[in-house]
């Protein structure tokens, strides 16, 4: 069974057994509004928490996204790299970034459950 977490920086997490898949949230995709690119991670590459993984670039910025956990890239959502605009429909589902694996589950205690980033969007607002 797959469990959701997410960070302060608008980023999901979807863990199922040891394995991750990581985006970003809705919220995170209308701050930025229309996204132009993404910059996908390769495949292999070993990430630590909090390291900066790649650009994503709308019509208004561009934003650092960042590994939510440590471990080490699976595979990278290619179809996004042919239409990143699909960050902007469906961010929180077939528009995922890129697939992990869990390096140190005991990282996924520091992440948001669900109810703690919706008290955190509210405090937005």
């Amino acid at each position: 069974m797959s469990k959701r977490y997410f960070t302060e920086d608008h980023e999901w997490v979807e863990v199922n057994g040891d394995q991750a898949t990581v985006g970003i949230t809705d919220y995170a995709q209308g701050q930025l509004g229309d996204i132009v690119f993404v910059d996908l991670p390769e495949g292999d590459t070993e990430l630590s928490k909090g390291d900066e993984v790649g650009v994503i670039e709308s019509v208004k910025a561009a934003n650092e996204y960042y590994a939510p956990i440590s471990g080490t890239v699976s595979e990278s959502n290619e179809a996004l790299g042919d239409d990143p605009a699909q960050l902007n429909s469906d961010a929180e589902g077939a528009a995922w970034i890129f697939k992990m694996s869990v390096g140190n589950a005991s990282e996924l205690e520091e992440l948001l459950s669900d109810a703690a980033y919706k008290e955190l969007l509210a405090s937005l607002e």
